[in-house]
This record gives C-alpha cells, sequence and structure tokens, in this order.
C-alpha cells in the first residue's frame, strides 16, 4: 500500500514537473513572439541599420542575400561533418577504418561547388552595385564634400554656398528628403572615406581623384557620418552630422549659410587663418575665407 501511494505521489510530481515546464515553453513562446516588429526587423537586418535612402534597400537586400548563402553553407559542412563522425566512427577498438588515397567524383564536387557559390556572390555584388554607383546626371543638386586633416568642407554647388566643421564642431549637412543628390568627393592632403551608415553607402576621398554617387534619402531627421579611413592623429574626431528636411528647410539653411557670409566654394576644405585662430570657428570673419 506504501509503495502504491509513493508511486502516485512520484507520478503526480512528474505530471506537475511536465506542466511547469510546458507552461514555460509557451510562456517563452508568447514571449519570443511578442517582440515588436522593429525588434524582428533590426534582427532580419543582421547589424545593418534601417536605410533611409532608395539605394539602401538594394544594398541591404544584397547584405540579407549574403546571410542566406553563408548559413545554408554553414548548415551544409556541419551536416556533412556530423554524419561522417556518427555514420563512420569507430565501432570497435580493433576496427581500422578503410584508407583511400582519393575520390574524383568527391574532388570535383567540392571543387565545383564554391566556384559556384563564388560566381554567384560576385555576379549579384556587380549586378547591384552598377546601379548605385552609376553617375545618372538626373540630381537635383551637388554637394561637393571635402575631407581634410580633420574635419569636412560641404559646397552646395548650386547654391554658391558652403559650410565647414572642426574636429571640436564638426559641421552639419543639410539634404532635401526626397531629392536625389549628387556627391563630389575631394581631399587635398590624405585618403579619407565619406561614410553615412544609415545610408549604407561610403566611399573613399583620394587626392587628385573625384569621386561620386548619388543618393536619394527618404526619410527626415538627424543621422550621423564620419570618416571611415585612418587619416591621422584626429581620425576619430573627424565626425559630421547629416539632417535631412523639407525643401523649405532646407531653403532656409542655405539662406543662412549665405547670410554667414559663407558664400562661393572652398576648394582645398580649409580656411585661411592668417595667425587668427577665431577663423577655425567663424569662418565669415573678414581676412578668414579662402583665397
Amino acid at each position: 500500500m506504501l509503495l502504491y501511494i509513493q508511486s502516485k505521489l512520484l507520478v503526480g510530481e512528474i505530471s506537475l514537473r511536465r506542466k511547469i515546464l510546458s507552461t514555460l515553453l509557451i510562456s517563452s513562446f508568447f514571449v519570443l513572439t511578442a517582440c515588436s516588429k522593429a525588434s524582428q526587423e533590426e534582427a532580419l537586418r543582421v547589424g545593418f541599420p534601417e536605410p533611409v535612402t532608395k539605394e539602401g534597400v538594394t544594398i541591404l537586400n544584397l547584405w540579407q542575400g549574403t546571410w542566406i548563402v553563408a548559413i545554408g553553407v554553414a548548415l551544409l559542412v556541419l551536416g556533412l561533418l556530423f554524419s561522417a563522425i556518427i555514420l563512420y566512427r569507430r565501432r570497435s577498438e580493433n576496427e581500422v577504418p578503410k584508407q583511400t588515397r582519393y575520390n574524383i567524383p568527391l574532388e570535383i564536387l567540392y571543387t565545383i561547388v564554391p566556384l559556384v557559390i563564388v560566381l554567384g556572390l560576385f555576379y549579384f555584388t556587380a549586378r547591384d552595385q552598377g546601379p548605385l554607383i552609376k553617375l545618372t546626371g538626373q540630381q537635383q543638386h551637388t554637394v561637393n564634400v571635402v575631407g581634410f586633416r580633420w574635419s569636412w568642407t560641404f559646397n552646395y554647388k548650386e547654391a554658391g554656398v558652403y559650410d565647414i566643421g572642426t574636429p571640436a564642431n564638426p559641421p552639419m549637412l543639410y539634404l532635401p528628403v526626397d531629392e536625389k543628390v549628387k556627391f563630389e568627393l575631394t581631399s587635398p592632403d590624405v585618403i579619407h572615406s565619406f561614410w553615412i551608415p544609415a545610408f549604407l553607402m561610403k566611399m573613399d576621398v583620394v587626392p587628385g581623384r573625384l569621386n561620386g554617387f548619388e543618393l536619394t534619402p527618404t526619410k527626415t531627421g538627424e543621422f550621423a557620418g564620419k570618416c571611415a579611413e585612418l587619416c591621422g592623429v584626429d581620425h576619430s574626431r573627424m565626425l559630421f552630422n547629416v539632417k535631412v528636411v523639407t525643401r523649405d528647410e532646407f531653403n532656409q539653411h542655405i539662406e543662412k549659410l549665405r547670410a554667414l557670409g559663407q558664400v562661393g566654394e572652398l576648394s582645398t576644405g580649409r580656411v585661411v587663418t592668417k595667425a587668427n585662430t577665431d577663423c577655425l570657428g567663424n569662418p565669415d570673419l573678414p581676412g578668414c575665407k579662402e583665397g
């Protein structure tokens, strides 16, 4: 009788544990599925920020596709690895595996498969890269970005005004939303790299070479930018910000720069201080503009 009661209690305890475990699993499932849509989308971007340009969507799709291929290759390799471990494991101490010197079909297979994967990635990269770096000439305005040690100048070419920064006072680049802009990248000193992470686009700024690309911002807001090429002592402070605004706000900013006297274009990206250190923070002062 005592044994029967103990067995009943044991069965009841096991049943209770199973119920608790089932409840925890179901709760975990609902917690995971209840994650915000933003969190799910962030996970699917695999480390990339949400694209805020028309061209960024193409770049994100290429990135995600590359990860799908990488995960597929990883699963295939791990599957073959564990299959070999299980199927061809030693079953007795005296067993010696069959010795083979080569396997022509297998060698052809593991030569062709990686080649197909690499060529496939190359094809899709070339297919997307072509339109991304093509200069159509259909931009609605052009910004000459001058990277210099260690800050940035933004020449708004159609408006004939400029803005300039210092490591202590990073400049702000204004762009109108839903309008294609062309960036012309120049440098008077060393190689820099113009990078706005949220735009999913980066290009080197090379002395003696005019690089350029076009994009269309599709979302208003303020975004961080930086130099992505080690360029010297203050490389880490070579920062700037980008503000995507409506056309009216953009026009107001252009007029503000004009009112400050920041008209013309700084081809070297520097202001002439003429021993006046105030010029670094106030390029509109008399005698500070580039000659």
